[in-house]
């Protein structure tokens, strides 16, 4: 992938999914006044049990397909690449449809006696076709992103998130649901039908443009062959995602009890949950999108030059790449210590989401950092190394959880400061693996610059914000939020560190 075609496709897909995140962030908030706090709470229940088995169905495709793609496509070997999807789709399509079937049934002992809330039970069993339709749309994304054809399938992500506000609102209108059972039954429904409706528009997109690529005589490999060079890379990444997901849904589950045992009805602890895990981080991970982002196209690019060998061009991609999101991070801690109460005001009408936002703002330079290290390590083929680590964070992430939430005086906070330790740890244990291969020499003179231009942001957006106390409040939100990016990305590249 040469350099402008990798920006291109990076602002490209930034775009793309900044608007998807939106539209998921107008969901979320539509979805809160919908549900309410508990409501949203018991929405987040089912939410790790959906990511587990899309996990175990499909984790590690989309990075596997496109790694292949990238390769292929560089040798104009299109016919072992489309063999290769056509038999990864077959084998995801068995695979998946055993599995949901299988969740399906067992969905009244899920809802029941692991979730322990038998109002999970009909949205747990609504997922499941949603299920299906992702293991197969994340064969087709992966293709899109490994040969660069990012901007069709990026409206197709956009139209899904449309048409699920659109779903569920005539949904809700036409079915009268009023329980919050039922509520969350037909959140899940929408999220079915969106992802139906992503899966037919990417397979007739990717229909309409394999029938124009000729497909050049080369030496065909077996089915068997092909099938194994998707499935070493993706098995690993199934692992780790199957195993964070088993994590992530036990911590899930714990942190209610936990609460609980801390002191607080079984109602006050989801709605806590629901503040800050379905309103606040919605917040403070949405720069995230832009790291997803990068993530996807950073496989196949590096992929592509650590095949050719080109050490040089991978290491520089690294450290800017490292460099963009740490800074993207400190922006955001500025904003989430800023104005805390007034973005919880902006977006969810809610004063009291103020303590949460600024709280898991803190370790946003870290987290988004050791986030973009998945897109690293996936193109310089480390996936044992992403499972190894993946498991001891995880491990780490679980212990702290389960003892911070049931400390009284922390309760619901201990995610916070989960979330500190664990991207430390991650970070440290991911870079490390990084550098076995190439050496990225991070400096932290230069971090030590980075922080100081963060907290002189800080104190001249405090000065400003006194003339701004006039303005209408989501424009004054704005206008902060632009000053803060706009000035400290300016002042830093400026410098040019390197």
């Amino acid at each position: 992938m040469e350099q402008n075609s990798f920006y291109k496709n990076s602002i490209l897909l930034t775009a793309a999914n900044l608007t998807t995140g939106m539209l998921g962030f107008i969901f979320s908030i539509y979805l809160s006044k919908v549900l309410g706090p508990e409501g949203m709470g018991l929405y987040g229940l089912v939410m790790p049990i959906y990511n587990l088995f899309i996990c175990l169905m499909t984790a590690g495709v989309v990075a596997a397909i496109s790694k292949v793609s990238a390769v292929y496509s560089s040798k104009n070997d299109y016919g072992n690449l489309f063999k290769t999807i056509r038999t990864v789709a077959m084998f995801n399509l068995i695979w998946a449809t055993i599995i949901g079937v299988l969740v399906f049934l067992a969905a009244p002992a899920i809802g029941g006696y692991w979730v322990k809330d038998a109002r999970t039970i009909n949205a747990i069993q609504v997922t499941c076709p949603a299920m299906i339709f992702i293991a197969l749309s994340n064969i087709l994304k992966g293709y899109f992103y490994g040969s660069s054809k990012i901007v069709i399938p990026s409206f197709i992500d956009i139209l899904e998130k449309g048409i699920r506000i659109f779903v569920i609102a005539l949904l809700i209108y036409f079915l009268r649901v009023n329980s919050l059972s039922s509520l969350v039954t037909v959140a899940y429904i929408s999220l079915c039908i969106g992802e139906f409706q992503s899966l037919a528009l990417l397979f007739i997109y990717y229909k309409a443009i394999t029938r124009k690529i000729p497909v050049m005589p080369a030496k065909k490999e077996g089915r068997a062959q092909l099938l194994f060079d998707v499935l070493v890379v993706s098995v690993p990444l199934c692992i780790t995602g199957f195993l964070t997901s088993i994590f992530y849904t036990m911590s899930a589950l714990i942190v209610p009890r936990r609460l609980v045992q801390a002191g607080f009805e079984y109602s006050t602890a989801l709605s806590m949950i629901g503040k800050y895990g379905g309103m606040a981080l919605t917040i403070v991970t949405f720069p995230l999108i832009i790291i997803q982002s990068l993530n996807t196209l950073l496989i196949p690019d590096l992929s592509q030059s650590m095949n050719k060998k080109d050490y040089y061009s991978a290491t520089r991609r690294i450290r800017q790449v490292i460099r963009l999101v740490f800074l993207l991070g400190i922006c955001t801690t500025i904003v989430c210590t800023l104005i805390p109460t007034s973005l919880g005001q902006m977006f969810f009408q809610r004063n009291d989401l103020g303590t949460y936002i600024k709280i898991a703002g803190f370790c946003t330079p870290i987290s988004f950092t050791a986030a973009t290290m998945f897109g690293i390590l996936n193109g310089l083929s480390k996936q044992t190394a992403i499972l190894r680590n993946s498991i001891i964070t995880e491990i780490i992430e679980l212990i702290c959880l389960y003892v911070l939430t049931g400390i009284p005086s922390i309760n619901i906070y201990g995610y916070a400061i989960t979330a500190f330790i664990v991207s430390t740890l991650s970070l440290i244990l991911n870079l490390y693996e990084v550098n076995k291969v190439i050496d990225i020499n991070i400096s932290f003179g230069e971090i030590i610059i980075y922080m100081l231009i963060g907290i002189l942001t800080f104190y001249l957006l405090t000065v400003l914000m006194p003339f701004l106390s006039g303005i209408n409040l989501i424009i004054r939100n704005i206008l902060l939020i632009v000053s803060c990016f706009s000035f400290f990305i300016f002042v830093s590249l400026k410098l040019k560190l390197e």
